[in-house]
């Protein structure tokens, strides 16, 4: 019998460059909440690397990342100080560690680009994406809300009106409007994705790393999302309502949702 896939954050070295993969491939590379603290992990020693140069994230199997994986939130999103805990230690933790990178991030967005995946390619510097890609966050169908820190991250990177969309109206976009919203540098074939995003790392590694890392130190301090306490206070009280429990159990039943 075949061992089951590891849900994993790999990581590989080729001299100044670090490659991240975010492998859960039985589920399009979904989020399980031990990879988000791998996530972390591999940011907070790859930032206190001086001869790190560029990092290039990309996900296993021709999908980036479907979102979360949603068949562990019943054993934690119902409970105020669980789902608080998540969203605030374990997910943003390893958010804002790939934000606090020091060189140029390199997305290789491929097939799936949702909710988490999302999320984690609006920390990247660069962002190349295959024709095929489709992006969004459909957590209406879910119940619940974008957690207010990661809701400005991604406003912040694909504009308001998509944000608009992408939660309030559950929409999904293909690449070519995230190029035309200036989330996407460019729009590839999907077989030439990964190869372009190599070659982009490389011109990076080219290139003055110390310019490099200065420039990332104004683009941080000019793009810094600033979330009020008070937005802060009260952000998780949805954990124990019924819509919440209805969305999570009609996806994992595989039903249409009864809000």
């Amino acid at each position: 019998m075949k061992p089951a896939a590891v849900a994993e954050i790999r990581v590989e070295r080729e001299g100044a460059l670090a490659l991240v993969t975010l492998s859960n491939p039985a589920r399009l590379n979904a989020m399980t909440r031990g990879m988000w603290l791998q996530l972390r992990a591999a940011f907070e020693a790859l930032n206190a690397d001086a001869q790190l140069r560029c990092v290039l994230i990309r996900g296993e199997g021709g999908a980036f990342c479907a979102g979360g994986d949603i068949s562990e939130y019943p054993g934690f999103r119902f409970e105020e100080a669980q789902l608080a805990h998540f969203h605030e230690n374990e997910v943003w933790g390893a958010l804002q560690a790939v934000l606090d990178c020091p060189v140029p991030v390199v997305a290789q967005i491929e097939g799936a680009c949702m909710g988490a995946g999302l999320e984690i390619s609006s920390c990247c510097d660069i962002r190349l994406a295959g024709s095929a890609c489709r992006f969004g966050a459909p957590i209406a169908k879910l119940g619940f809300p974008m957690a207010p820190r990661e809701a400005a991250l991604v406003r912040a990177a694909i504009g308001d009106v998509l944000a608009r969309d992408m939660l309030f109206c559950a929409g999904v976009h293909s690449a070519q409007r995230l190029y035309d919203a200036g989330f996407v540098l460019r729009v590839l074939p999907d077989g030439d994705v990964a190869g372009e995003a190599l070659a982009s790392a490389q011109r990076i590694l080219e290139l003055a790393p110390l310019a490099a890392r200065a420039n990332k130190r104004s683009f941080a301090t000019l793009q810094a999302a600033h979330v009020p306490p008070e937005l802060l206070a009260g952000a998780y009280a949805y954990a124990n309502v019924a819509e919440h429990r209805e969305g999570v159990a009609a996806f994992l039943e595989k039903r249409k949702p009864d809000f």
